[in-house]
């Protein structure tokens, strides 16, 4: 087998791999991804996306979820961030400001350009599995990365004070309000894209990176028939959790609310009925890796992914596990 290299001296076997699925969400699962596209082809990766988390800004769609993956496979990610485009300007996004306009979202001025060539693509009849190929293709991305639906669906924070759009919550809001529920508009009408289903025809390995479980994978494995055609798959979660605390975001709040318990073991009760492999924190004492939970088997790694090397690690320790 062949080698790749993290920066200068780090050498690493190259996995020969089949092909495998990637469900992703925010800033977790990227961090694997920027690990695991060191040892495995880009081209035998498919990254099944969050869209619940779209909205609109200034008259053009954000996908906040997609365009992190994007830019991550196109070597432009903000790795401070984990979101938008490295060394970004953000012109628009201020004299929008000074001019009155208050963005829900700060946008780059590159990373608006995305924006923009979406919305026109979709303007133009394009579905959104269509646009984020061709955009896809133009940054030169060898990964293929789905959009999870081409319906439209948003998750909806309830507070007490009143319903908000997810990025109203966490942006606007800071993730401050306490939750009272979490509501995705559209689910139940939203199926998996004809791109996603033939995906899952074709690979039978499937990660669920370390994400937000309820707004994040939540809303994939919402979709219609998901559950039955990952019950048919070999599946490998990561937990976003550590203890009792999420290492980032507000899963936390987010599963409390939706009656689950704020740990790895509610993260598992999250997704047991199709789960055959579940990674916990080297440092989460919580659950015995000797009983598992309902069947699940139940291994520990570093997930803390602090650097590439780190994120190279729990890659090729979830790798191992195929």
């Amino acid at each position: 087998m062949g080698k790749v290299f993290v920066g200068r001296t780090t050498p690493l076997m190259r996995y020969n791999q089949d092909p495998m699925i990637i469900l992703s969400g925010g800033t977790g699962t990227p961090k694997l991804l920027a690990g695991m596209r060191k040892i495995i082809p880009e081209e035998d990766m498919t990254v099944i996306v969050n869209t619940a988390e779209d909205t609109h800004v200034s008259g053009n769609l954000v996908c906040p979820d997609i365009d992190t993956i994007l830019y991550l496979f196109a070597d432009t990610i903000d790795a401070e961030k984990w979101w938008g485009i490295r060394d970004d300007t953000f012109a628009t996004n201020e004299a929008l400001r000074k001019a009155g306009r208050r963005e829900v979202m700060r946008i780059g001025d590159i990373d608006r350009t995305t924006h923009i060539m979406r919305s026109e693509l979709l303007r133009d009849g394009y579905t959104l599995t269509e646009a984020i190929s061709e955009l896809a293709r133009r940054f030169g991305i060898g990964a293929t990365i789905l959009p999870m639906t081409d319906r439209e669906v948003a998750t909806h924070i309830a507070t007490p004070d009143g319903e908000m759009h997810f990025q109203e919550y966490w942006i606007t809001n800071a993730g401050e309000p306490d939750v009272l529920g979490i509501r995705i508009h559209g689910i139940k009408d939203a199926a998996p894209s004809d791109a996603v289903l033939a995906a899952f025809d074709n690979d039978d390995r499937v990660i669920i990176g370390p994400s937000n479980p309820i707004t994040s994978i939540g809303p994939i494995i919402r979709l219609q028939g998901m559950r039955g055609i990952l019950r048919k798959k070999h599946v490998v979660a990561i937990s976003p959790i550590i203890g009792s605390a999420p290492v980032s975001g507000p899963a936390g709040k987010l599963m409390h609310a939706c009656g689950y318990d704020v740990s790895s073991a509610g993260v598992i009760e999250c997704y047991r009925d199709f789960l055959d492999t579940f990674v916990i924190d080297s440092d989460d004492l919580e659950i015995s890796t000797s009983s598992g939970i309902g069947g699940v088997e139940i291994v520990r790694a570093d997930t803390m992914m602090t650097s590439v090397e780190k994120s190279v690690a729990l890659s090729q320790r979830v790798l191992d596990l195929f």
